[in-house]
């Protein structure tokens, strides 16, 4: 279900805290220009995704917002079967600067509203998030956002977040894959209601190739992919994930991750491959400006 409407790739919800339910499965549109994120976007709404998630900071908002436009999954009946969630560039954080990103962001997406809008790195060098979530929660309650969320939130930056504003995120978008799980983030978001989506899934493929040929022979056993074993790892712990692929087949094998499961066994075995060192960036001190 999507928004109440039966998804035809059969993915389903994650129940949030607000009241709200997003598709499990997203496609991610990071480092795609604004010409190629068209066809993209385009290829995987006829998959069946029912989940895109964008951001400023990626400069292809309106090559997403045509793709939507082109299929008609910007306005009526079909716009209500779509998740679309975009997020506010780092430099522009900040009270009145954050509500001047978003019409922007709303114009170049061909959107009434965004369902998820985030605020995509924590900066804590120069904190801006408490004035930034005042601005969202106007967003929020004019109808214009209807789920709000953070990304790369580490502990203490959700604690300050809800210290000084009295809100907990509804999603955390974190760096999350085999070899790099962030159990303590993961931790305190389930304590704390929110919901944990992993972004580099497969760590940018080189998990695909991790522990020594675990993950390959977990996909053997199966008959699937090393991509799709790891992803149903993803969906086995009830995490949001949106894999990034340009390729139409390979969005759809993405998606088809529900025909099996893994056993507790094979599940052991993957969660044995965390390690310590992420594929990304570090929240305490990088900026997606």
């Amino acid at each position: 279900m999507t928004n109440g409407h039966i998804n035809p790739a059969n993915v389903p919800d994650i129940a949030l805290k607000d009241g709200h339910s997003i598709p499990q499965i997203g496609l991610g549109v990071l480092r795609i220009d604004d010409e190629g994120a068209e066809p993209v976007v385009e290829s995987a709404l006829e998959a069946g995704y029912r989940h895109i998630d964008g951001a400023a900071g990626y400069n292809n908002e309106a090559g997403v917002g045509r793709a939507l436009a082109a299929t008609g999954y910007n306005k009526g009946a079909k716009r209500e079967t779509l998740w679309v969630t975009t997020k506010l560039r780092d430099s522009q954080q900040g009270y009145d600067s954050a509500l001047r990103a978003f019409e922007d962001s709303l114009t170049k997406l061909q959107l009434d509203y965004v369902d998820m809008y985030m605020i995509h790195w924590p900066t804590p060098f120069d904190w801006r998030s408490s004035e930034t979530w005042k601005a969202f929660i106007k967003l929020r309650n004019e109808g214009f956002a209807r789920t709000l969320g953070v990304c790369n939130f580490m502990p203490a930056d959700l604690k300050r977040l809800h210290e000084e504003t009295g809100s907990w995120p509804a999603v955390n978008q974190i760096e999350l894959h085999p070899t790099w799980q962030q159990r303590e983030v993961v931790d305190f978001c389930k304590e704390h209601g929110i919901a944990v989506e992993a972004y580099s899934p497969m760590a940018r493929g080189a998990d695909l190739n991790a522990g020594d040929g675990t993950i390959a022979r977990i996909a053997e056993a199966h008959g699937v992919s090393p991509a799709q074993a790891i992803l149903r790892w993803h969906i086995e712990n009830g995490t949001i994930i949106i894999p990034k692929s340009v390729h139409a087949e390979r969005q759809k094998e993405n998606l088809d991750l529900f025909g099996f499961a893994l056993t507790a066994e094979e599940h052991a075995a993957i969660d044995a491959l965390d390690g310590p060192t992420r594929a990304g960036h570090d929240p305490a001190t990088f900026t997606y400006a």
